[in-house]
């Protein structure tokens, strides 16, 4: 009993040390939770990752030429399905939790039910992507460098208006650039 009142007395009045390690412990603490929590972000960000519920899609993709191209730049899932920067990657890990979840509970746990949600989840996707201006693709693709010279001429016309005009973002004229276009019977707003 006398060591629990001494220890007590101790806690209600702390010396500087004590508090100095509180503070330290707090600050090591911290540094673990944040260098734990962006290893999860990375990992998370990996084609390895993404494969685990999406691998025909990701077979898909090394068709492309956003996989093997003469530039020898390879785009991987994160980099066209992730925002960069810090908080709309947040935004769009929480709403990709929901796809986890699915996932866990079989509802596109093998390629035939996959195949079956693929118009579904590639809608939601195409709006996602138009109501932030496709944010994703402009990470790589910027008008203002694009050499329009290099482009074929119904590719100049489409871009030059599409510039012009404001309206179109990447996504309303290039569904199925990067993976084939689902069938789409049955998916609402089709």
């Amino acid at each position: 009993m006398k060591l629990l009142k001494r220890f007590w007395r101790r806690m209600k009045s702390p010396s500087k040390a004590a508090a100095g390690l509180l503070l330290f412990m707090g600050f090591i603490g911290g540094l673990l939770f944040w260098g734990g929590f962006n290893t999860g972000m990375e990992a998370t960000n990996s084609e390895a990752f993404c494969s685990g519920c999406h691998a025909p899609i990701v077979k898909e993709i090394r068709e492309t030429i956003h996989y093997s191209n003469r530039s020898g730049v390879r785009a991987i899932c994160s980099d066209c399905h992730v925002p960069h920067n810090w908080t709309d990657k947040i935004v769009r890990k929480v709403q990709a939790s929901k796809e986890l979840v699915a996932f866990a509970m079989g509802t596109i746990d093998t390629e035939e039910k996959f195949r079956e949600r693929r118009g579904y989840l590639a809608n939601r996707e195409w709006h996602r992507l138009k109501n932030n201006d496709s944010q994703e693709c402009r990470n790589c693709h910027n008008f203002e460098y694009m050499d329009f010279s290099e482009q074929g001429p119904r590719s100049v016309r489409q871009h030059s208006t599409a510039l012009a005009s404001g309206e179109k973002t990447c996504v309303d004229c290039h569904k199925g650039i990067a993976h084939r276009l689902p069938d789409m019977k049955g998916v609402e707003g089709w």
